[in-house]
């Protein structure tokens, strides 16, 4: 256990409590916005004041929509503080969408910025009390009438998310306090932060990782983070640096950009690492990455129901390659289709339990995915090896069957994914009235040939590097992959786009 992070026993009020009141914590990464720990507790008194107002009974479910980073912080955290259920929401929802997202909520109340307002004309709106308010935090509170009645939840439940969605329907995941901050105390742990480090995330706040990773593990370890509303090329690296970030937090999509950089960039002098999440990191990506900046790529793993992190690359110790690390925080198992535990080095799906894991999903406890004794079948497939080091394969609805062959499209991705031209790959099964399933691979691409060209020049690729039969049948080039509100590509919209009958 790192001695720098605080052990007492620490819900999100206790968590906000701590500190200087001057201390800064959270910072704008372009500005002069921040919020000091005074900022986050008057945010805490004014929103509780308001909830109250409004009649939100405690665990009653307040949505936000929010695009200010800060802002998003700030409320997010107060609502939580105040004993509530915040339902942080897409701030780049069209109207129509919006209503939707906030009628499946059952939230009483709208937090929401006047341009979020302003899709949704008919809500009135309340503003707090603005007094000991930070000047960043203008944002408005409503009755949310399409909503229904207040969901009075009476288990403690923090904050309501939604899963990613890639492979599928979205579902609701129920957090409570103890779970986020267990977590978010094996993050701080794992990454050995102090209140010395200072963070930068470029990922929306809506989405567990950054609320998790970036927000909670900051308030434990007493440390700062830098928030951006996105990731931005052109000055990344500026910005890392002029905040002297000693940490950097983000998903391998970026650092597949951030891997085509032709010269090495002028990193912050204090950068000790990269934390990658959210999707499987490529090998060559993490590679070139760290060669770029000479720092270590610590790839993780984890899921919603999860509040975020599963396992994590140790930060002082050589992981294989293929892997996302060890369990740090939740217990890991990988079973047979029997339900037997697998030997080291045997495929299987991997299932996970510990304080940080759901037992159930809003409104229903899936039988099929939790057991008896609170593991979660976590729907990948994957590995451990002898040393305790988790190797994924993919989602179990990923395996492509090929005339009885079983074919996990990770292995396919990683070798489109060495040709520099390629910034993603995705690869899905498609029906084949003889072979019953077949491989098509489709690509995003930076520069090169035509696409003509590069789908031969990826075709070869792949011939030359897999077996016959894990070779895709097609190489499809695209300008975009689909993807989801979180910028995670949605598998089946990619299989979707590319079926002969669509």
């Amino acid at each position: 256990m790192n001695a720098n992070v605080e052990r007492a026993p620490g819900l999100v009020a206790d968590l906000l409590a701590r500190g200087a009141p001057t201390t800064t914590v959270f910072l704008a990464a372009r500005g002069i916005g921040s919020l000091t720990r005074a900022d986050l507790r008057d945010a805490l008194d004014a929103w509780r004041a308001a909830l109250d107002r409004a009649g939100v009974p405690a665990g009653g479910r307040v949505a936000i929509v929010v695009d200010d980073p800060l802002v998003l912080a700030a409320v997010h955290l107060a609502v939580m503080g105040a004993g509530r259920c915040s339902v942080p929401l897409d701030p780049g929802a069209p109207g129509p969408e919006l209503r939707r997202a906030l009628r499946r909520c059952g939230a009483g109340v709208l937090v929401a910025d006047d341009d979020a307002a302003a899709r949704v004309p008919e809500l009135p709106r309340a503003r707090p009390d603005r007094r000991g308010l930070p000047g960043a935090v203008p944002a408005s509170c409503g009755t949310l009438v399409p909503g229904g009645p207040v969901t009075p939840l009476g288990d403690g439940a923090a904050t309501l998310l939604s899963t990613s969605g890639s492979t599928g329907e979205p579902k609701g995941v129920l957090l409570d306090e103890e779970r986020l901050v267990h977590v978010a105390r094996a993050v701080a742990e794992h990454l050995e932060l102090t209140p010395d480090d200072r963070g930068l995330t470029p990922l929306p706040l809506f989405h567990v990782n950054a609320q998790v990773i970036g927000l909670l593990a900051t308030l434990v370890a007493g440390s700062s983070l830098v928030l951006d509303r996105r990731f931005r090329r052109s000055d990344f690296w500026a910005c890392a640096r002029a905040h002297d970030v000693t940490w950097i937090n983000v998903v391998p999509a970026i650092l597949t950009v951030l891997a085509r950089e032709e010269d090495p960039p002028l990193v912050p002098p204090r950068l000790r690492l990269v934390r990658s999440a959210s999707a499987p990191l490529p090998v060559a990506v993490r590679d070139a990455v760290q060669a770029l900046t000479g720092v270590p790529v610590l790839e993780s793993y984890g899921m919603t129901e999860a509040a975020s992190q599963i396992t994590a690359v140790p930060l002082h110790e050589v992981c294989p390659d293929g892997s996302v690390g060890r369990p740090a925080g939740a217990d890991v198992a990988v079973r047979r289709p029997n339900g037997a535990a697998a030997a080291a080095g045997e495929r299987g799906r991997v299932w996970i339990r510990g304080a940080g894991v759901v037992t159930g999903y809003e409104g229903g406890r899936s039988a099929e995915r939790f057991d008896d004794d609170g593991w979660l079948d976590s729907g990948d497939v994957g590995h451990l090896d002898d040393a305790g080091f988790l190797h994924l394969a993919g989602r179990d609805d990923d395996v492509i069957n090929r005339g009885g062959e079983l074919l996990h499209p990770r292995e396919v991705e990683e070798v489109l994914l060495s040709d520099p031209r390629v910034a993603e790959a995705v690869v899905v099964g498609l029906p084949h009235e003889v072979l019953g399933a077949v491989p098509v691979a489709c690509v995003r691409t930076i520069g090169g040939p035509s696409e003509e060209d590069m789908a031969a020049d990826l075709d070869a690729r792949c011939r030359s590097q897999l077996a016959r039969w894990k070779c895709p049948v097609q190489v499809v080039v695209l300008d975009d992959l689909p993807r989801g509100s979180t910028g995670k590509v949605r598998r089946a919209d990619v299989r979707e786009l590319v079926s002969p009958a669509s």
